[in-house]
């Protein structure tokens, strides 16, 4: 969270408006640690790694919610201190060992701390994300809900060689329009929920969209094609042409009282 004002903890929201009907989250933000956690044991480098968060993601949520004027929310702490992106009892809540480290920190978590966790960290992020769409669903405005991840170019030794890759369930309001935008695009390689599956039972999209109703994709693009600030942002860019037609799309037929905006 580097020049960030926001403390760790607290829930980064970029301002946009209601009437876009698109929300942008970005669940792995931010690497940071507070002071009381120091490292979770581990060296101080590794906090840099994807472990950590999602390297890029930020940079790209918040470009990608100014092009598209809509609201985004982000969170300010690591994901090694507990992970907002699952449900409150699935086992890697905490995560114990990471992409080979083991994080000495969380070994021997007990029940007590991880609700001290729950409190500080995952609850005020998912209560935020609740209050925003709930705001917007109340204005008679119901959102599309856009969460922006990324994924590393290597895994266990296996090179993955999608560029992005859309994650999606059973909806794909937002999903089918996007892929056909980005296979158009020359010598993109866009993988069909990879490099992970995107039924995850109890994740932000999970309870914040599908649950509800609200059309929805998760956005999985490679850290090395964002991991500078510039490259990032012209993602987002290009991102924000394809889905403002699909989001205008989503508009025209919320208010002619299509199914997500019914509830249905």
């Amino acid at each position: 969270m580097t020049g960030s004002s926001f403390r760790i903890g607290d829930v980064e929201r970029q301002a946009g408006a209601q009437a876009s009907q698109a929300l942008v989250l970005c669940d792995h933000a931010s690497n940071a640690m507070p002071e009381a956690f120091g490292s979770l044991g581990l060296d101080p480098a590794q906090l840099e790694r994807h472990i950590a968060y999602d390297i890029g993601a930020a940079w790209v949520s918040r470009r990608l919610a100014a092009r598209l004027g809509c609201p985004a929310l982000l969170s300010s702490f690591s994901r090694l201190l507990i992970d907002p992106n699952r449900g409150l009892d699935d086992p890697t809540l905490v995560m114990q060992i990471s992409d080979g480290a083991i994080i000495p920190g969380n070994a021997r978590i007990t029940p007590a701390a991880i609700d001290e966790r729950i409190a500080a960290f995952y609850a005020p992020y998912d209560a935020a994300i609740a209050s925003e769409i709930g705001d917007a669903v109340a204005a008679g405005l119901p959102p599309a809900v856009i969460s922006v991840h990324s994924f590393t170019p290597l895994w266990r030794g296996r090179v993955r060689p999608w560029h992005v890759g859309l994650l999606w369930d059973k909806d794909d309001r937002l999903v089918a329009p996007l892929f056909a935008a980005l296979r158009a695009e020359p010598g993109l390689v866009v993988g069909d929920n990879e490099p992970y599956a995107g039924w995850l039972s109890g994740d932000t999209i999970d309870r914040h969209a599908t649950r509800h109703g609200l059309p929805n994709v998760l956005i999985e693009l490679r850290q090395d094609l964002i991991d500078t600030q510039a490259s990032a942002e012209a993602w987002a860019d290009r991102l924000a042409v394809m889905l403002e037609p699909i989001l205008a799309n989503w508009r025209s037929v919320a208010r002619l009282g299509g199914r997500a905006a019914a509830g249905a």
